[in-house]
């Protein structure tokens, strides 16, 4: 893509491929009102000249002036359009081949085939928009879920772009100091003694923490959260998986133990998308396959982004919950082994027992709910909790649109590190001057985020996973 010219104008279909009420075919460039003048018979007799902006109804031709269909058409001038450039739409009926055929039309009559993702990334170039803002209309455009789409569109907003920049300015004003430290070392420069200095990129280095703290969410919301209910056998762990998916998806019995192996399936958490695995309980297995079914437990657990800890209320009762350190042998190794990942405690059957302290001491600042799977009590509340819990961690308000992609997480991942390394050289006492070094790549970094450093090979990755029409 890099290798193609901006005065070009192109042409594309820019609704999905398919038969609909409606198709738009969309053209980009210098040249694209002589397209549309050549392709559009007015139907109108008081039709002069398009004016922009305005839906003009009439007759779009083919190659060979024959009618293809009745139609509206649309010229919008840059710089105010989508691309920056001057910029018409046709809208058709919706038909595969009509469509087909009015894009035909528009590349005989001198545009040519746009490249994937073309559009926006002129709407790039020519500064209607950074990186981060387009790779938000695609994100946009494959949101599987309502919180997918309300991130992407504050993103698309530029909140992510600024608080970057916001950064990387700070990293400059860093430099720029750095800069007249070396060039005039006898003089005493504001701000720039060692604990400053190191004060100053520790600042900006726990921005970047709380920035990444949000690739967590970008993925849930894109991908869909993994979540796995964990605990010992019996605690109802199956139950409370049937009761969340509205079926009986999970064999459930008296026997403890039933559950050998690990169940997936797709639920769905108010427009987020989940993925629940019921495992098998934690205890010493009595037999080989059981065995087998408690260490696939272990590995479903360590890949979670988020576990449901359900524990036998009725079996635990007051004692259990006024009890300083957790009698559950199992529920103690989950909390001992979550690490970084949320985790939400379900005191399950509080039909048998409502403990009058609660949450009980144990818990120590993990969420805790109480529900009864087999009587329904209380679940909806519970899947809210677990909703919030895989939405709302490292959130604080208005930063909605703080969720970096997996490119962007890199370019943040590799900023840290070089600030990190930047402490450790200011902290040893190295030169003002290598320092400046550590700083530009820092700041380098940042601007990957939204284009002002990216090479040609990245943008061309970047926008070759966009749909031809955008």
């Amino acid at each position: 893509m890099s290798s193609t010219s901006t005065n070009d104008t192109i042409a594309a279909i820019a609704t999905p491929p398919g038969s609909g009420g409606v198709g738009i075919v969309r053209i980009s460039g210098p040249e694209a009102k002589q397209v549309l003048s050549r392709m559009f018979l007015p139907l109108s007799p008081k039709f002069d000249n398009f004016r922009p902006w305005l839906m003009h109804r009439g007759r779009v031709l083919d190659w060979n002036s024959e009618a293809l269909d009745d139609v509206l058409a649309v010229f919008m001038p840059g710089p105010r359009s989508f691309t920056g450039e001057d910029v018409a739409e046709i809208h058709c009926h919706g038909g595969a081949f009509i469509v087909q055929a009015v894009l035909e039309s528009a590349l005989r009559q001198g545009a040519r085939q746009a490249l994937k993702g073309e559009f926006s990334r002129r709407a790039f170039v020519n500064g209607r928009m950074d990186l981060s803002q387009a790779e938000a209309v695609a994100e946009l455009i494959a949101a599987p879920s309502r919180e997918a789409l309300r991130y992407g569109l504050n993103r698309l907003d530029g909140l992510l772009a600024r608080r970057t920049e916001a950064l990387r300015n700070e990293l400059e004003v860093l430099r720029m100091q750095v800069c007249v430290a070396v060039d005039f070392p006898e003089d005493e420069v504001e701000g720039m003694d060692a604990p400053t200095f190191s004060a100053t990129v520790a600042k900006v280095s726990k921005a970047l923490q709380h920035l990444l703290q949000g690739s967590r969410r970008a993925r849930v919301m894109q991908q869909g959260a993994v979540v796995v209910l964990a605990g010992a056998v019996n605690a109802g762990k199956s139950s409370l998986m049937n009761a969340l998916l509205g079926r009986n998806r999970a064999l459930v019995t008296d026997i403890p133990g039933t559950t050998r192996d690990f169940l997936e399936e797709a639920c769905d958490l108010s427009g987020l998308p989940v993925r629940l695995t019921d495992t098998a309980g934690l205890r010493k297995a009595a037999e080989s396959i059981e065995e087998l079914g408690v260490e696939r437990s272990r590995q479903k657990l360590a890949e979670a982004d988020a576990i449901v800890l359900v524990v036998d209320g009725g079996a635990l009762g007051e004692a259990g919950a006024n009890a300083e350190v957790c009698p559950d042998p199992a529920a103690r190794e989950v909390l001992d082994s979550a690490g970084s990942t949320p985790v939400l405690v379900v005191w399950n059957k509080c039909d048998l027992c409502m403990p009058q302290k609660f949450p009980p001491r144990w818990v120590q600042g993990q969420t805790c709910c109480a529900t009864s799977a087999f009587s329904d009590t209380q679940v909806e509340d519970m899947a809210e909790h677990l909703r919030t819990l895989l939405l709302s961690e490292g959130e604080t308000a208005g930063e909605e649109g703080l969720a970096p992609n997996a490119r962007q997480t890199l370019a943040l991942e590799a900023s840290l590190a070089e600030l990190t390394a930047l402490r450790e050289d200011v902290d040893a006492g190295r030169p003002y001057d290598c320092c400046a070094v550590r700083l530009d790549v820092a700041a380098a970094h940042l601007a990957e985020v939204t284009g002002l450093s990216s090479p040609a090979e990245v943008l061309d990755k970047v926008f070759s996973q966009f749909c031809i029409g955008k």
